[in-house]
């Protein structure tokens, strides 16, 4: 399965063995509760869907590297005990608590979260000395004296043999108490992640032209070449950081993450055209509707290659900024509700609290709130994100009502909502403008290439990408309802004259 599946599979699964029944005890005992075991080739994403599943359950999670362990660690230490059996004093070895045992009742006490997911990576990687241990834990859900707490369910994952020369292969004996799961690299499933996390659109529409070198792994004469999943991201992340920072993106900054030399060469040459493309088409004209009668006829001369970059880098700058809008429309939300909130403390306090003491009281209420979230991980980024400019912009009000020395509640109230509705009146005016370069760019295309294959692309795209999904059935967009719909029509045509082509064969045979 791909690592959509394979997320779908984890939540299913936690979702199934943390059912309770009336009595409070869960459907599952907890010693039959098999661990999860994941495994599949290194950096295609199965530590970032466990805390993508913890965050949507709303449990805990706790993730360990194995490799780092020792039997010490794991199990905690040896130390003597004097206890009495009968009548008779015996020294018993007893262990300290577990590190990984007490660490999840730290996360507990810290975050009031009783149940999550325990996450060991890399567990066919442990030493010869800590497999025992392992295998008691993986049947028992115990470390040493230690067992887990009730409620913490165990996912781990490895890499298969092929990939790591210290992968030991687990038995029958183990593999029959867990519950087992092959994930495969998958670039349809990767590139979603890939939009929705915002990678570096040459990435992305490179491996759209040349799916075969998302992922590689090869032996050479000069040992293993290979590019992965978490190879590709962590480039776009640099590639940004670059060119943010004036700095040459070269082909040995490529090599130093997508570590196959014939494909960092590659992609480096088409890194180049990306930006020359940027650069010639005036992507930003297009989408103001000032495309010239040059960059028009460009266009239909164009390559398959070039054709698929062009569409990539409209699609790409129309769809950052429908996320900033959608990311200003969560902003805007979660202020409202934080403004609904002082407002109704305005009228509830009595004891003569000014708005300022009011405003501060809010804010470091949900700062100590927000402070735990990130530090466990329990929120997404996107959220992170929201969270940070809503208490940014109430800590901003509440510095100009010091500035303005306003005492009167109301009047501050009031200041606070002009300010407010201003942000308000500008996301909407931002909203209107990305529309208009949506119809823009329909419009181009169409003028371009007409209903052909750019077409098809290019309502496709729009179609399955996060964001642009989000916006447009939040917000709507003229031109991609009318093009989604004449694309649907030539889509249904076809599929008729596949039907019609059918049956005309059966009548002559």
């Amino acid at each position: 399965m791909n690592i959509k599946e394979a997320f779908k599979e984890v939540e299913n699964s936690v979702r199934a063995y943390l059912v309770k029944d009336k009595y409070g005890q869960y459907r599952i005992p907890v010693v039959r509760q098999r661990p999860l075991l994941i495994i599949g080739a290194p950096g295609i994403g199965k530590t970032a869907i466990m805390e993508q599943a913890a965050q949507k359950l709303n449990i805990g999670l706790v993730s360990y590297s194995m490799t780092h362990h020792t039997r010490q660690s794991a199990i905690g230490l040896p130390y003597i005990e004097k206890k009495i059996y009968g009548g008779k004093e015996y020294s018993v070895s007893e262990y300290t608590m577990s590190e990984i045992v007490s660490s999840i009742y730290n996360y507990m006490e810290e975050t009031g979260l009783k149940e999550g997911i325990l996450f060991l990576d890399e567990i066919n990687c442990i030493s010869e000395t800590l497999s025992p241990a392992m295998l008691q834990f993986l049947q028992y859900k115990t470390f040493g004296n230690n067992r887990i707490p009730d409620g913490w369910v165990i996912v781990t994952a490895g890499n298969p043999p092929e990939y790591n020369k210290s992968v030991r292969e687990f038995d029958v004996v183990t593999l029959d108490r867990v519950k087992k799961i092959d994930v495969e690299p998958d670039y349809g499933v990767w590139k979603e992640y890939a939009v929705k996390k915002g990678l570096h659109g040459s990435v992305i529409t490179y491996l759209e032209i040349k799916k075969d070198n998302f992922y590689s792994v090869e032996s050479t004469v000069d040992g293993k070449a290979f590019v992965t999943a978490r190879g590709w991201e962590d480039l776009s992340e640099m590639i940004s950081l670059y060119e943010e920072l004036g700095i040459e993106v070269n082909e040995g900054l490529c090599l130093q993450y997508v570590q196959h030399k014939a494909i960092a060469k590659d992609f480096s040459v088409y890194y180049d055209l990306y930006n020359k493309y940027k650069s010639d088409y005036k992507v930003i004209d297009i989408l103001e509707g000032k495309y010239t009668d040059e960059v028009k006829e460009r266009a239909k001369e164009a390559r398959f290659d070039e054709r698929v970059t062009l569409i990539g880098l409209l699609i790409g700058a129309v769809t950052d900024r429908m996320k900033e809008n959608l990311a200003d429309d969560d902003y805007i939300t979660e202020l409202y509700g934080v403004l609904k909130g002082v407002k109704a403390s305005i009228g509830n306090k009595s004891d003569g609290c000014t708005l300022t003491e009011i405003l501060k009281e809010i804010v470091d209420a949900r700062k100590a709130d927000f402070d735990i979230k990130h530090n466990k991980s329990l929120i997404s980024r996107e959220r992170e994100e929201t969270l940070r400019r809503a208490l940014t912009a109430v800590e901003g009000y509440c510095l100009n009502l010091i500035q303005k020395g306003e005492k009167d509640n109301k009047k501050g109230f009031d200041f606070i909502k002009a300010e407010f509705d201003g942000e308000v009146k500008a996301m909407e005016n931002g909203i209107e403008k990305t529309k208009a370069m949506a119809d823009n760019m329909f419009v181009f295309v169409e003028d371009v290439f007409a209903k052909g294959h750019e077409m098809l692309l290019l309502v496709t795209e729009m179609t399955s990408n996060f964001y642009s999904a989000k916006f447009i059935s939040k917000y709507g967009a003229e031109k991609y309802f009318e093009n989604n719909k004449d694309m649907l029509f030539y889509e249904r045509q076809k599929d008729i004259m596949k039907e019609i082509s059918a049956l005309e064969s059966l009548k002559q045979g």
